[in-house]
């Protein structure tokens, strides 16, 4: 149910002066399907329950009992995405495996069209089974997904981004879609699938499954899921890329909006979980008892060596690997963001439409994968190589393809592999002939242009591991031309291209920093790294936003950024806030409650007494629709308005246990005419701000307090408490712009980049 604006919903109201309603749009695009959005609730309710349960001090075994709980379910997760991460790859490696085994056979007797028609239809097979449980099962599981955690991260929830529904298409959806050969990755989805697995941890079970664990009812709360989703999503990067440090700095650095060092603390101990049960699992595929899996899979390219040294004059390859790496990324983006506009027009035709671009896609990935190699030359086996030449099969550096004994083909022992063993062969060291120069080039602008075409098909994909191979290919390119002036190899070029390329797009620098270095397994590259993440960021920031704000915005989040645009100062709340504005009375009938939860969609209402001798109204508290809802199921009911009867008892847990509505409870006509008393349920301590506080300064409140509502009061007495309730909603630059046109006519350039990009 999507938080509406204040309208004049009920005959009773506060109406602020001159105040205008929010209409901006409260709905955005989750995966391929368009959802209403709430805000979710970070603030701590104090009231008379509040007081009475064992958070606000007292009842140390409940405490003791509530943290190492936390312990328990993070430990939980870790292992839970550790068993994810290692299983995907497995099928992912051994599906992939099993077409290119069976395709290079046909190769090797020279059954060209034969192998070309295996390849291609089981391609496609692959990718209408991963489109059509998206599109038809759970349509939330399409894309990457971390656009999706990051908005809920910052305090966005929309339907069914975390349901065992969307979980169990992710999983499966992203092995298809993966072994199809697509240029996508798994990261993204994997980073979804943690945080799914967290929050269905977090929630004990399925209310609507009747599957409940009582311990855990004590994390049915925002603030906790919240917590253990970020940890999710640190563990779906460690076991993704077996970077548990990578990936608890992308987490804090990319995901959360907000942290301490408590989760910092519980994040780091995940991810070590997922890195322990991954590296007791690859013990086992190392002795051979996982099929085609092998040593491939899971990402881990060694690319150490003692003998690795740079000079001063190494540096300026570097820096100009990392502006182009910079201006590369930001048309990455660029074109993305365009091509997502177009895929949308095309998603909004039906399912029918979406299916059948993921099928196109898929056809046209094939036909490049197997027709490129075509052009090119047959190179002769390098005599001091270690590995089997020509390869015949799945994996290695040299396949044979179309070419006679004794030679391979360069370009189709990148195209004819998946995209971790495409990485491990760009990365070795020690090839530095084995690619030609027009292979290398026409595999990069093969890998950037399918990379920017399949991420918007509806199916679970992600940007990770295209950007690494395509910046690898940029990499290994550049090495080509400029390694006689340098005395890097051109596998240490690929490695350099990979972070300029990701830092160009994602601008995580710092994560990606660490992430690459878990990749490389070698610390001697950290300056290099350092120095062209540095430089392809700052480059790229000149340009845009990284790839994730970007889709964020074009799918419409209502994102809060860490700081506030210039053109907020010039604001007062009072300019923006939206009215009329919904209240009740401290003891209300419970027919008008009923009518305006049913008229309106507000989730929180100011409570407003009239003290005895008091001349004006007084603002009591807030209440949140939630628990309306829930003292309306208990029938928690009083016949007069002055009755004195005790009421139902209820705890701080009944009211944080959501998911009923309105329209499902049925009332009978005397039940209509008794009231509620609302003082013991209500925040008597909401955040209010007065009308004249700028809106900057309110935006910085709102946002690292983690608020949902934040109450206006007036400047000076005027018969009315409350002159209207910010939310997140109201602070969006369109509702800015619809309010106020002439910061359109302003000197305010990045108000309008930012509303004008996207439109």
């Amino acid at each position: 149910m999507a938080e509406e604006p204040l309208l004049p919903q009920h005959q009773r109201h506060l109406s602020s002066d001159g105040s205008q309603s929010n209409r901006t749009s409260q709905v955005a695009i989750v995966g391929t399907n368009t959802c209403p959005i709430e805000s979710l609730d970070y603030e701590i309710i104090e009231n008379d329950l509040f007081k009475q349960d064992w958070r606000s001090g007292g009842g140390g075994g409940e405490i003791l009992q509530y943290v190492f709980m936390k312990w328990i379910l993070c430990f939980l997760v870790g292992v839970s995405v550790g068993l994810l991460g290692f299983f995907t790859n497995l099928a992912v490696e051994n599906i992939a495996g099993l077409k290119f085994v069976v395709t290079s056979n046909m190769m090797f007797v020279r059954r060209f069209y034969m192998a070309f028609s295996v390849f291609c239809s089981s391609n496609l097979v692959l990718t209408l089974s991963a489109a059509s449980i998206t599109a038809f099962v759970a349509p939330e599981a399409a894309g990457s997904g971390i656009p999706e955690v990051k908005a809920f991260l910052n305090g966005v929830d929309a339907p069914s981004i975390f349901s065992l529904r969307t979980l169990i298409v992710k999983i499966v959806g992203s092995i298809l879609v993966v072994s199809s050969s697509l240029n996508i990755g798994k990261a993204g989805p994997m980073v979804h699938s943690g945080s799914c697995i967290a929050a269905i941890l977090s929630q004990g079970g399925s209310k609507k499954r009747r599957v409940n664990c009582k311990y855990l009812e004590v994390f049915k709360n925002d603030r906790d899921r919240r917590d253990l989703v970020t940890c999710g999503s640190a563990a779906g990067i460690a076991a993704a890329f077996r970077a548990p440090v990578g990936g608890l700095l992308f987490a804090f650095e990319e995901m959360a909006s907000w942290w301490r060092s408590a989760l910092l603390w519980r994040a780091f101990f995940t991810t070590a979980v997922v890195t322990i049960v991954l590296r007791a699992l690859i013990d086992v595929c190392l002795r051979g008892e996982c099929g085609l899996f092998g040593k491939g899979g899971l990402i881990m390219f060694d690319v150490s060596s003692a003998n690795i040294t740079y000079h001063i004059w190494d540096v300026p390859p570097v820096i100009l690997l990392g502006v182009v790496g910079g201006l590369l990324g930001s048309i990455y983006n660029l074109l993305l963001n365009k091509t997502l506009r177009i895929y949308a027009s095309i998603n909004k035709k039906g399912v029918r439409y979406q299916i059948l671009l993921a099928c196109f896609i898929s056809f046209l990935t094939s036909c490049l994968l197997f027709g490129l190699p075509w052009a090119a030359t047959c190179r002769p086996c390098p005599s001091d190589t270690l590995e089997p030449c020509p390869t015949i099969g799945r994996s290695g550096n040299y396949k044979k393809f179309q070419c006679p004994p004794g030679y391979y083909n360069d370009l189709a022992s990148l195209f004819f592999n998946t995209c971790d063993d495409a990485i491990k062969n760009l990365f070795s060291k020690g090839t530095d002939s084995e690619f030609h120069h027009s292979s290398m080039f026409i595999f990069f602008a093969t890998c950037f242009f399918l990379s920017i075409f399949s991420y918007g098909i509806v199916a679970p994909v992600g940007l990770f591991v295209p950007l690494i191979v395509t910046g690898a290919a940029y990499g290994r390119l550049v090495g080509m031309y400029l390694g006689s002036i340098s005395t890097l190899n051109h596998g240490l070029f690929a490695v350099l291209g990979s972070a300029s390329l990701l830092g160009g797009s994602m601008r995580s620098a710092v994560s990606l920093c660490v992430i690459v270095l878990e990749l490389t397994n070698n610390l001697l590259l950290l300056p290099l790294v350092m120095l062209v993440l540095l430089i392809s960021k700052s480059v790229a920031d000149l340009f845009d936003g990284n790839i994730y704000d970007l889709i964020m915005t074009s799918k419409g989040f209502p994102y809060l950024e860490t700081g506030a645009e210039p053109y907020l100062s010039k604001l007062a709340v009072s300019d923006v806030v939206s009215g009329p504005l919904q209240f009740f009375h401290g003891i209300e009938k419970v027919g008008n409650i009923v009518h305006v939860l049913t008229t309106t969609k507000h989730n929180g209402f100011p409570i407003i007494d009239e003290p005895p001798g008091s001349s004006s109204p007084v603002l009591f508290g807030l209440i949140l629709r939630s628990h309306l809802i829930t003292l309306l199921k208990q029938k928690a009911f009083l016949k007069t308005q002055s009755s004195s009867e005790a009421l139902l008892q209820l705890s701080a847990d009944n009211l944080s246990i959501m998911g009923d509505q309105i329209q499902e409870m049925e009332f009978s006509s005397e039940e209509l005419e008794m009231f509620i008393d609302l003082h013991p349920f209500a925040n008597t301590s909401p955040y209010t701000v007065v009308e004249t506080m700028s809106l900057a300064k309110a935006l910085m409140l709102f946002r690292e307090v983690g608020l949902r509502h934040l109450l206006v009061i007036p400047k000076f007495p005027r018969g009315v408490p409350v002159v209207g309730i910010l939310t997140r909603h109201d602070f969006m630059p369109e509702h800015i712009l619809n309010l106020h046109p002439w910061l359109e006519q302003s000197n305010q350039r990045r108000l309008r980049f930012r509303l004008c990009k996207f439109s």
